[in-house]
């Protein structure tokens, strides 16, 4: 599993646990609410905007050695702090903005993470202004969701040759913390991969996919 959900011992080979409300979901998704509404509403739901796709890169880099739900419960303060993960606006940040953000009790208070956030959206720009983003990392699985049949937690990798090859792209460009796990978890999150197990209820009741633009 990634190390973006990482599972209690308990749950370290487990398949999909049922629910009160009757439904298997997997068990990284656990009991609270907010968790299982991501679960339910956002991981593994194909994601074609651009500028979604760098936010939740940009989370992910930010979740590296924490909780998932960590970050989760911060997203708005992160969404305020980085005004909306525009990377049209932090590309022209300076060091004057990002030492406010070292007193944000807010959001994840490390500089170099932060820095790292305005290097990667200079390095979008460049993407973005050639093929698009969204484009860019979708033409990595042929602009279709690669479809996993795990049953158990424990079938699930942290990273693949394929989120190493990502990774490797992604810093040669200019991003920051975006190593081959951090990558998969993003995979994961954006519906690249469809990794929840196979008898959770989003494997049967998945959201129509976006059309890519």
């Amino acid at each position: 599993m990634s190390r973006e959900r990482p599972l209690p011992a308990r749950w370290g080979n487990a398949a999909a646990l049922r629910h009160p409300d009757g439904r298997y979901r997997c068990p990284w998704a656990g009991v609270d609410p907010l968790y299982v509404a991501y679960h339910d509403e956002e991981w593994g739901q194909p994601e074609y905007d651009s500028r979604a796709l760098f936010e939740k890169l940009m989370l992910d880099g930010f979740q590296a050695g924490l909780s998932w739900i960590t970050i989760l419960r911060k997203r708005e303060n992160f969404r305020a702090a980085f005004e909306g993960f525009h990377p049209e606006r932090l590309a022209c940040w300076e060091e004057k903005n990002i030492t406010p953000l070292m007193s944000n009790a807010g959001i994840v208070r490390n500089r170099a993470k932060c820095d790292g956030v305005v290097h990667s959206a200079r390095a979008y720009l460049d993407i973005n202004a050639s093929i698009g983003f969204s484009t860019y990392l979708w033409n990595f699985v042929d602009a279709k969701p690669i479809i996993n049949h795990f049953s158990t937690t424990a079938d699930i990798p942290s990273q693949t040759p394929l989120s190493e090859k990502i990774s490797k792209d992604l810093k040669a460009r200019g991003f920051k913390f975006c190593g081959p796990t951090i990558v998969y978890a993003f995979m994961q999150a954006v519906g690249m991969v469809d990794d929840h197990l196979t008898n959770c209820h989003c494997r049967q009741e998945k959201k129509p996919a976006r059309k890519c633009p």
